[in-house]
């Protein structure tokens, strides 16, 4: 695997998914039991069919004769991840005569081992993702990765008995708050994630992929119309502000224009965007990716907005030497500040029907936070009253 990535001039350190952690202590709880071997590494096969060994720690409770624990300690490399540094803790214990339980995820040649999150991983509680209700937040790969794990160790002790395998997280609880979980429909912990065992820093792909995820839920769940937020400031307005529930709403980041591709690939129907004016006035000028490292111009697009309703050079000027988008519109008479408010709206409808080709209906509404609500674009009226009769 690659240990460095270059991303925006810098070399940055890769790291390991949750989910190749929980393979990592699985393999070694699974040799702790079954051929009674300490090992201070593990491998683990990644889904590319790279083969790589991270280092392992013996749990806190020691063999007994029918159990045995250990756990990784999660290393995310450069990349800013919430999970860096807990402990990704399985036991792996004998079942003999206890029955497996319906929520169990089960895998292994013989269909013989079963899987569970324990402390600190997350229960899935509403229909739509790829796990039921009452399961554990354990995606499809990472499964796969710690039965994997777990058969090849069961294959050279030649036992064929029942086993089960929990993954635990002592501090997934408390940080699963600073995930997507709770609005997944996930409580009580962190998922255990990974496509390909491998984190890369800063991946956009792992973000797109959790607002995929969100988007096909809603899907699932029988949702035509989606209501999209940047982050939390979007929710607040939408519940005080337009009155919507949010508990099917999606978050993007600064993801807008593959968020509109992958509505539009779900087939949604509608699709109303909430968000604070100094993020979304940048669609008003194409810009779908609104992280200030990819583009800003909000300062180009007020004023030469506001130049075109009649502005003074003196007023654009003033635009142009602003830091906030409430301080450029402080320059702007509020009849000005109106009307430019108001065909920046139009640009971002523009540029969202032809992003979408006219297959979605789209809908913006922009809140400041010192002047309230500043514009709805789009077809956002007729979005807002569907959302509200749900």
């Amino acid at each position: 695997m690659r240990e460095f990535i270059l991303k925006d001039q810098k070399k940055l350190r890769t790291g390991f998914t949750t989910g190749t952690c929980a393979a990592a202590a699985a393999y070694a709880a699974a040799a702790r039991l079954l051929l009674g071997a300490d090992t201070g590494s593990a491998p683990v096969r990644l889904p590319g069919g790279e083969l790589v060994s991270l280092p392992v720690f013996p749990g806190e409770n020691d063999r007994d004769g029918t159990s045995a624990s250990c756990y990784a300690v999660k290393d995310g490399g450069d990349d800013p991840d919430v999970t860096t540094g807990s402990k990704i803790s399985v036991s792996v214990e004998e079942l003999r005569d206890r029955r497996p339980e319906a929520r169990w995820f089960r895998g292994g040649s013989s269909g013989s081992l079963f899987l569970a999150g324990g402390e600190g991983v997350g229960t899935v509680v509403t229909a739509g993702l790829e796990q039921e209700p009452g399961q554990a937040a354990i995606n499809r790969v990472p499964r796969q990765m710690i039965f994997d794990a777990v058969e090849a160790v069961r294959v050279e002790a030649e036992y064929g008995g029942p086993l089960l395998i929990t993954v635990s997280v002592p501090d997934g609880r408390a940080l699963a708050a600073k995930t997507f979980n709770p609005s997944l429909g996930i409580e009580g912990g962190i998922s255990i994630l990974g496509t390909s065992g491998i984190v890369e820093p800063m991946s956009r792909r792992a973000v797109l992929d959790t607002i995929g995820l969100q988007l096909e839920r809603l899907r699932k769940l029988g949702e035509s119309s989606v209501l999209v937020t940047p982050g939390r400031y979007g929710r607040r307005y939408a519940e005080e502000l337009l009155g919507l529930g949010t508990d099917r709403a999606a978050e993007c980041s600064n993801y807008i224009g593959e968020t509109l591709d992958l509505a539009v690939g779900l087939e949604f129907d509608g699709f109303l965007l909430v968000g604070n004016f100094g993020k979304l006035v940048k669609m008003a000028a194409g810009i779908m990716d609104t992280h200030s490292r990819v583009a800003d111009g909000r300062r180009e697009i007020i004023a030469a907005r506001a130049a075109v309703r009649g502005a003074d050079r003196d007023t654009v000027l003033r635009v142009m030497n602003c830091f906030t988008t409430d301080e450029m519109l402080l320059c702007l008479e509020d009849g000005l500040r109106d009307r430019v408010v108001e065909d920046i709206a139009a640009e971002i409808a523009r540029h969202a029907e032809r992003r979408t080709g006219g297959k979605m209906r789209f809908g913006a509404v922009m809140v400041s936070e010192r002047f309230g609500l500043l514009a709805k674009a789009g077809r956002a009226e007729e979005l807002i009253r569907e959302f509200r009769k749900r």
